[in-house]
């Protein structure tokens, strides 16, 4: 499709997830329109990994679920809906266990990428910011012990945003009674 051009028929919510429970790539959904997703790299992959098992290991006997990147977030805006695939969330109140995507992420973590920098540092940053569930939004540097943080900071809405870097810092997230070392999401990642 041409950069400017309109699709001339957009895709439903429901033939899009039928599609995706079919497809072998993963899809990204806004609006109608559907964008394949790129696969991501080793040092990518490993940080991801890293950060959801930090996750799991700190949510293990509680009631909030991390989930991977195989799980969808569905953000419903007044005229569209969009589905994303962050690497990493934490969600406390779960969709049923036959969705194949949450409503209600209070925790999400997106590594960032050449080819994904700009998408998630504007469009996604926004749309998921508009979740009034979500509490922290977390965007992880690959080439760097670099965390940048948004974190919700008022009940209307508002963010702040936070900066952790070098491999002796510590996320801090005490709206859920944990903090990750950031030693721990770039292990085995050559720096």
């Amino acid at each position: 499709m041409k950069e400017g051009s309109r699709p001339t028929s957009l895709l439903s919510i429901e033939d899009y997830l039928a599609g995706e429970e079919q497809s072998g790539v993963k899809h990204e959904y806004l609006g109608g329109v559907v964008h394949a997703m790129a696969g991501a790299s080793n040092r990518h992959n490993i940080i991801a990994s890293n950060f959801l098992g930090a996750l799991i290991a700190r949510f293990r006997g509680k009631s909030c679920q991390p989930f991977n990147s195989d799980t969808k977030v569905r953000i419903t805006f007044p005229d569209h809906t969009r589905f994303y695939y962050p690497d990493a969330m934490v969600v406390c109140r779960l969709n049923s266990d036959t969705d194949h995507f949450q409503d209600h992420p209070v925790l999400i973590v997106e590594v960032l990428s050449d080819s994904t920098r700009r998408a998630d540092l504007t469009e996604k940053r926004d749309a998921y910011m508009t979740m009034s569930s979500l509490k922290v939004l977390i965007f992880v540097e690959p080439d760097e012990a670099l965390v940048l943080i948004y974190r919700r900071s008022t009940p209307q809405g508002g963010f702040a945003v936070e900066e952790y870097a070098g491999s002796d810092a510590v996320i801090p997230l005490p709206e859920m009674d944990a903090e990750i070392p950031l030693a721990e999401l770039y292990e085995r990642v050559g720096l």
